[in-house]
């Protein structure tokens, strides 16, 4: 109905009005011909329906095109919980990496307090080795000037002795050890 009230208007405002020299009601007016097949084909697609098909691909249309929409939000929503997720897992793998960093950095505080511990020892020990080693050098030198002191001091002696003893004195000296020697051994 709207249709035909919209061709009425439309034809009440064409030239074809205005101009005098052909009535426009007739077949020789091309104006009122096309009218015609106007109101024709607008009858026939009221007729066949078009309009409402016409509204009804459009409605299917906007219906795929807001399921589409629908369908893309809730791909945004489960595209930013993913990354949401991710972004969660990838803090926790970097809290647990400055973990595991901070707990190497730890052990090896200690493996190095454990090894100057043991380098210490190891000095100690080398440092006692050291002082055992030359204690006993100093004892072995001590020793070895006391021999070599016992073998001048005896050379010295028998030196004296020699030159200050006289034949008379030496057997008076034989005569006293053999007689010492035989007490000792009777």
């Amino acid at each position: 109905m709207r249709v035909l009230t919209t061709s009425l208007l439309a034809m009440a405002a064409t030239p074809a009005f205005a101009a005098g020299d052909k009535p426009f009601f007739s077949l020789a007016n091309t104006d009122f011909v096309v009218w015609i097949a106007f109101l024709i084909f607008v009858g026939i697609l009221l007729y066949y329906k078009v309009p409402g098909t016409v509204g009804k691909m459009l409605d299917g249309r906007a219906d795929a095109i807001k399921a589409d929409l629908d369908e893309a939000k809730a791909l945004r929503e489960e595209a930013q919980s993913l990354l949401a997720s991710y972004e969660r897992k990838q803090k926790e793998v970097q809290e647990q990496a400055d973990r595991i960093v901070s707990s190497a950095k730890e052990e090896a505080t200690r493996a190095a307090e454990a090894a100057k511990g043991d380098i210490a020892k190891s000095i100690e020990r080398r440092l006692a080795s050291a002082e055992e080693q030359i204690a006993s050098a100093e004892a072995s030198a001590i020793k070895e000037v006391r021999d070599q002191a016992i073998v001048v001091a005896v050379g010295a002696a028998e030196d004296l002795i020699a030159k200050q003893m006289d034949a008379k004195g030496a057997n008076s000296l034989i005569d006293e050890a053999i007689a010492a020697v035989g007490e000792k051994l009777h």
